[in-house]
């Protein structure tokens, strides 16, 4: 007896991929950032560099170990630990955490962005396509990273606190994953976006909503997505497995 398999999703080569993006001619482009403006996770990879630092307390750091171990055990699920990894600098002022956001960006996560997608942006940028940031990771840190691509902070929806007096408070205004980076969108008029970039499973339902999908650098998990769904997959030249 056969057994079927799922076919790979199709693999756009660099110009292929840019091709099909300006033919869109889109006038809305929304972008996840972690994975897919740069590589790597640059939300834990902060968190773990606070805690190193000291910007955080030991009791505080014993406490996001714990639940981080949590959500790596499947306890904790994603909107909870993205909640909890902002909410944790409660207290600090937001001027320090913006400090602290541009250095560690600066020193560890410059490096790894992809120039694909950077060139992309730009190209989309000189069209006039209005572009949106949608991410899980804490504002203060996407907010620094966009700036490489010249993206404002009123273009972005990340996972934030509200602040009071210049302080963090554990208040949480937004944590954009899953279907909430759908809502996060919705809330600001944006419910068909011309063209989605992401590179997880929980991109999967923002991409959904777009008139075409991109997935870039995708996980195995959006890889499945993808073939089922018929979207075409992209992956920069710093990450791309070999074919």
């Amino acid at each position: 007896m056969s057994t079927s398999t799922v076919e790979l999703p199709l693999r756009l080569s660099t110009a292929d991929f840019h091709r099909r993006v300006l033919a869109l001619d889109p006038k809305v482009a929304v972008f996840d950032c972690d994975g897919t403006l740069w590589s790597g996770d640059a939300g834990s990879t902060f968190m773990r560099w606070t805690m190193q630092t000291g910007l955080i307390s030991r009791e505080r750091i014993d406490w996001l170990n714990e639940r981080y171990e949590l959500y790596r055990q499947g306890q904790v699920n994603e909107l909870q630990i993205c909640g909890e990894m902002v909410q944790v600098y409660e207290g600090l002022t937001v001027h320090t955490l913006r400090n602290a956001a541009a250095a560690f960006f600066s020193e560890y996560v410059e490096r790894n962005i992809f120039a694909e997608m950077r060139e992309l942006i730009e190209q989309l940028q000189d069209r006039g396509t209005d572009i949106w940031c949608v991410s899980s990771t804490n504002d203060w840190v996407i907010e620094e990273g966009v700036k490489r691509f010249n993206i404002p902070a009123n273009r972005v929806l990340a996972a934030c606190v509200a602040a009071q007096d210049g302080v963090a408070t554990n208040k949480l205004l937004d944590v954009p994953t899953d279907e909430g980076k759908v809502a996060s969108l919705k809330r600001v008029g944006i419910v068909s976006p011309d063209a989605v970039f992401g590179n997880s499973v929980h991109d999967a339902a923002m991409l959904a909503i777009s008139r075409e999908a991109f997935p870039v650098n995708p996980s195995p998990a959006l890889i499945e997505r993808s073939a089922k769904e018929a979207w075409r997959i992209y992956y920069p030249a710093t990450v791309a497995p070999a074919q």
